[in-house]
């Protein structure tokens, strides 16, 4: 499993956003089967701009603006997908995904299984999540756990433009359907994306990492903090944090994948440092924090040094945008945590 992130200062700077639409197009260009479908994603680009110019440079078969109603886009999905397209479905915020919940768990998520292996349904199902945006309701929701306890989907996401570009493509490609998070809030932050060498149309052997690997963004030796998506850059602002400080030294691990998860990176981190927090956005009741601790429990017990320790949002509705600073978890919270299990 992969254990480095190092990326090379050679690379071009450029945005999440950007990053995923040149992963896009890099898939469209491969494959003449790939499809994108969703609310404004055509004309407009997105609420968001990320699939802005593609509707214009593969045109309205390919890029296909559809009504507002999710439920009809996953179903239309499905049916492509049984018909050997990979459609790109595009639910334009979080909260949006519930009317077309029945669809993913119930057909999406069970029809390889159901048919004995005959048939599949390779598609990517992309939600923008979380909050710090200054949103409305239902827009701000970190739903993940919801499809990372449905058997029969991957659920993955990105915190760098590397692994925007590069995962978007392995999604694609995936013969699995995938739930492809993306954390809003940073599509506009800036970050290296190296394609340094790999020449005009990269391929996917050149991705540095499996779309199933954790990556070790800080190397430390104290406390182990799991984390994903949005939490990455909290993480390690705190492990920056820490070390200006003389204190612990964290090792922050993201995920990308939520859905299998990297046990091994996971067990050969924890058994290194003994100490764990799990940090993200989402509430922490039956959440992917809560699985990170009872696996570290199971697999990393002996090696334990202090209870895993949880750093998420409170166990309530996402409050209204003026009150949203303080129910994400931030830089003060986690050094309390990382404070906590240093006690022991």
């Amino acid at each position: 499993m992969s254990r480095s992130s190092t990326t090379s200062a050679t690379g071009q700077r450029t945005t999440i956003a950007k990053a995923l639409n040149a992963g896009m197009r890099a898939a469209m260009e491969r494959d003449p089967k790939v499809l994108l479908m969703g609310e404004d994603v055509g004309k407009l680009g997105g609420v968001f701009r990320i699939t802005e110019g593609l509707q214009k440079d593969f045109g309205e078969d390919r890029v296909v603006d559809s009504p507002l109603a999710e439920a009809g886009i996953m179903g239309s999905a499905v049916g492509l997908a049984l018909r050997g397209y990979r459609p790109v479905v595009e639910i334009q915020f979080d909260g949006f995904v519930y009317p077309a919940f029945d669809q993913i768990v119930s057909q999406v998520a069970k029809m390889h299984y159901r048919s004995l292996g005959k048939l599949k349904l390779p598609m990517v199902i992309r939600i923008p999540y979380g909050g710090g945006i200054g949103a409305v309701e239902h827009h701000s929701e970190s739903n993940e756990s919801y499809f990372a306890h449905t058997a029969g989907l991957r659920v993955v996401t990105c915190s760098t433009t590397d692994d925007a570009y590069w995962m978007m493509q392995q999604a694609i490609a995936s013969d699995d359907p995938v739930v492809f998070y993306e954390p809003k809030r940073r599509y506009h932050e800036r970050g290296v994306l190296d394609l340094a060498g790999l020449g005009s149309a990269p391929d996917l052997a050149d991705a540095p990492h499996g779309l199933g690997e954790a990556v070790i963004r800080a190397e430390g030796d104290d406390v182990t903090v799991l984390t994903y998506g949005p939490s990455v850059k909290v993480a390690l602002a705190a492990a920056q944090a820490a070390e200006l400080e003389d204190g612990p030294s964290l090792e922050v691990v993201d995920l990308r994948s939520l859905s299998p998860l990297d046990i091994d990176v996971i067990e050969a981190s924890v058994s290194k440092t003994g100490r764990c927090i799990a940090l993200s956005e989402a509430q922490t009741f039956s959440s992917i924090t809560a699985e990170l601790a009872a696996h570290v429990q199971e697999r990393c017990f002996y090696h334990l040094e202090a209870p895993v320790l949880r750093v998420g949002g409170y166990n309530i509705p996402y409050p209204p945008s003026r009150h949203e600073e303080v129910f994400l978890p931030d830089l003060d919270r986690v050094l309390h945590a990382v404070e906590t299990v240093m006690d022991y």
